[in-house]
């Protein structure tokens, strides 16, 4: 079992960046794929960014292609999301979630933080 632990979120302008972290517990976080995920208010949940456990392959919501980043730190337990060139629709709340499985949907990871909000005015 792992436990997340996300930070970084906050308000920012329109073009400014952001970077969230999330901290996992344990022994075996190179063992786990890793996401963010966020949910807008009155809408569905949707992966933004995920990374196999080691870090090989990734894969990214479309609409943040060549913005977002998902890099990993296994000696810091940590998987982070640089965000660059925010835009008001990336407003939503950001979760973190762990597998062993890589997966590109919600279902697919087994334990998930607690959420950042992140803000982006225009």
């Amino acid at each position: 079992q792992v436990q997340l632990v996300e930070s970084g979120g906050g308000l920012v302008q329109a073009g400014g960046s952001l970077r969230l972290s999330c901290a996992a517990s344990g022994r075996t976080f190179g063992t786990y794929a890793m996401a963010w995920f966020r949910q807008a208010p009155g809408k569905d949940c949707e992966i933004v960014a995920a990374i196999t456990s080691r870090g090989g392959n990734t894969n990214y919501l479309k609409s943040v292609q060549g913005r977002f980043t998902i890099p990993r730190d296994t000696g810091k337990n940590t998987v982070y999301l640089q965000m660059n060139n925010l835009k008001p629709e990336d407003t939503a709340v950001y979760y973190c979630a762990a597998d062993r499985t890589f997966s590109v949907v919600s279902g697919g990871y087994a334990y998930w933080g607690q959420g950042t909000q992140v803000t982006v005015s225009s």
